[in-house]
């Protein structure tokens, strides 16, 4: 129902007449002046009852990467903005998210890549950092010798750094997860991850990893690999083509290990679905992925 003057005249009218009729004087005229302050507190927000009636349900926002602490944040700002709506979480990695939302089994899903027959929107960024052993004399890598480390082409560290000496170890991510996704792409190594490497789930057991092996190197969302770095763990966030990895240059587009923070969803989604992607792209949401992540814009 679209909320206009003339209805508001008509139900004055209306309740009008009912107060006459029932109540004192004094009662009608506090009654009254409590619908007119109430009328025009209504009309100072610039959204109608059709609006709130089409954003009242659930949201079921899917994903399996390490996005879910913010994912979570923004649902609970959007709830306490949107009252009458549910964001429900789902998030394993086992879900095969591209087919839950075609299915409509799902609503939204948290990923890293476009997927064809959906509509993919790019909501913030994350920096991957590369790491080693703070005792380890390597500080900068270039692309290329980034992706030769992790497809298992050079071995030695001695073949990146004189000083340097060892063979290399290798702590990735599972396939299952966003993050390593998006650093084969940024490195063009699609698939081609060496064998050798030990996966782990978390950025915690990366971090332990490395920083318990002198001749580990590893990768892991920006945010997590600074604060390590600021809580004095025994790490060391590797240059990459001379540039220091930060939400400075990943912003600039200076630092190319990034990888895109995307939300999946039908052609033709739902308007809650909607609504719940706009926030996110709203000076609130893009606050909120900030916390973790490096909001829009960002150079190419």
């Amino acid at each position: 129902m679209e909320v206009t003057i003339d209805w508001f005249r008509k139900a004055r009218s209306i309740l009008s007449k009912f107060l006459n009729a029932m109540v004192p004087y004094t009662t009608y005229q506090l009654v009254w002046n409590s619908l007119l302050a109430a009328t025009a507190l209504m009309w100072s927000f610039p959204i109608s009852l059709s609006l709130a009636e089409d954003l009242r349900g659930v949201l079921t926002v899917i994903g399996r990467g390490p996005e879910r602490p913010v994912i979570e944040k923004l649902a609970r700002a959007f709830e306490k903005s949107h009252i009458g709506t549910a964001i429900d979480i789902k998030w394993n990695r086992n879900f095969r998210t591209a087919d839950m939302i075609k299915s409509g089994e799902v609503h939204l899903a948290v990923t890293g890549r476009e997927e064809a027959g959906l509509v993919a929107t790019t909501v913030g960024w994350d920096g991957i950092a590369l790491i080693v052993n703070f005792s380890n004399p390597v500080n900068n890598v270039t692309t290329e010798q980034a992706a030769f480390l992790f497809s298992g082409a050079i071995r030695e560290w001695s073949e990146v750094e004189e000083k340097a000496a060892g063979r290399v170890r290798l702590i990735v991510r599972p396939d299952d997860q966003n993050l390593k996704d998006g650093f084969e792409r940024s490195l063009n190594i699609i698939g081609r991850v060496a064998d050798a490497a030990e996966q782990v789930r978390s950025d915690q057991t990366v971090l332990s990893r490395v920083s318990g092996q002198l001749n580990a190197v590893g990768f892991l969302s920006l945010h997590a690999a600074l604060e390590a770095v600021t809580y004095g763990m025994s790490v060391r966030i590797l240059l990459l083509d001379g540039i220091e990895p930060g939400k400075p240059t990943v912003k600039s587009g200076q630092y190319k290990l990034i990888r895109p923070i995307m939300f999946l969803a039908r052609e033709q989604h739902e308007p809650l679905t909607k609504a719940f992607i706009e926030f996110a792209l709203s000076p609130e949401g893009q606050s909120i992925l900030d916390e973790m992540y490096v909001p829009l814009p960002v150079s190419p």
